[in-house]
C-alpha cells in the first residue's frame, strides 16, 4: 500500500512538474506592453453558456458593451437584451468562428467543456479557431480564462488538486490547458490569459490577488466567477497584463 502511494506521489510531482515545463511561463517583471490602439465596442463572448460565461455576458452588458455570444444551442442562452446578438456555432467550426469574429473589436474566452476522461483538444483547437479568425480580420484584442496549475502557477492549486483533482479526474483537461495557452501565446495579438484557482459561484466581491505568483502550494485558493468575470472586462482596457498568463484568486 505504501509504495502505490508513493509511486503515485511521484505520478503528481513529475505531473505537475511537466505542467509547469510545458505551459507558458512570463517575465517575472511586469512592464506595460505596447498595445494597438482604438476604443472597444463590439465584443464577442466565446463559451456565454458556462459559468463564468453568463457572469462575462451580464457583466458585459452592464458595461455598455455590444455583445455577441457565441453558443451551440441559443435556447441555453436564456438571456435577451437589445445590446446581445446570439450566433449559433461551435468553437470547432472555423467557418462559424469566422463569422462570429468579423467587425468585433474584442473577444472574450470561457471556453471549457465536461469531457474529462479522455485524450482532448477541444480547447486548444476552438482556441486555434479563434487565433486565426481575429488574425484574419485584425481584431487584436483577446482575453482568455485558463487555469492556474500549469505553465509558471503549476502546484499552486494547492495539495488537493496537486496531488488528487489534477492527475486523478483532469490530468487531459490540463494537457489541453497547457496546449491552448501556448496557442495564444505564439501569436501577434494582444493577449491576456486569465488563471483562476477553485471556481466558485459566490457573490461578486470587487477584489481579488493577481499576479504572477498567486496561489498556494498547500490550500485550495477560490475565487468566484463573478470576480473572474470582472477582471477579464478589465482586461480588455488594461495594458498591464497584455502577453501576460496572470493569476487570480480571492
Amino acid at each position: 500500500m505504501i509504495a502505490i502511494l508513493l509511486a503515485f506521489a511521484v505520478y503528481a510531482v513529475v505531473l505537475s512538474v511537466a505542467l509547469g515545463r510545458a505551459g507558458h511561463r512570463t517575465q517575472t517583471r511586469l512592464q506595460p506592453r505596447a498595445a494597438h490602439t482604438g476604443s472597444i465596442v463590439r465584443v464577442l463572448i466565446v463559451g456565454a453558456t458556462g459559468g463564468t460565461g453568463r457572469e462575462l455576458l451580464r457583466q458585459a452588458l452592464e458595461r455598455g458593451y455590444a455583445v455577441s455570444a457565441l453558443v451551440r444551442d441559443p435556447s441555453e442562452l436564456g438571456v435577451t437584451h437589445p445590446q446581445l446578438s446570439v450566433v449559433r456555432g461551435d468553437v470547432l467550426d472555423a467557418a462559424t468562428v469566422d463569422a462570429a469574429v468579423r467587425g468585433q473589436d474584442a473577444v472574450v474566452s470561457a471556453l471549457g467543456h465536461r469531457r474529462f476522461f479522455g485524450p482532448t483538444r477541444i480547447l486548444s483547437d476552438g482556441t486555434r479557431h479563434i487565433v486565426r479568425a481575429m488574425q484574419a480580420h485584425g481584431v487584436r484584442r483577446f482575453v482568455c480564462e485558463t487555469s492556474l496549475g500549469i505553465g509558471d502557477s503549476a502546484g499552486r492549486m494547492g495539495v488537493y488538486y496537486t496531488f488528487f483533482v489534477i492527475p486523478v479526474i483532469l490530468p487531459f483537461y490540463y494537457w489541453d490547458k497547457v496546449r491552448q495557452e501556448r496557442v495564444i501565446a505564439s501569436s501577434d495579438l494582444d493577449w491576456v490569459v486569465v488563471r483562476p484557482g477553485v471556481l466558485t459561484n459566490t457573490q461578486l466581491r470587487g477584489r481579488v490577488r493577481h499576479g504572477l505568483r498567486i496561489g498556494s502550494v498547500v490550500r485550495t485558493v477560490r475565487i468566484s466567477r463573478a470576480d473572474v468575470a470582472a477582471f477579464m472586462l478589465d482586461q480588455l482596457t488594461s495594458h498591464t497584463y497584455l502577453h501576460t498568463a496572470v493569476g487570480v484568486c480571492r
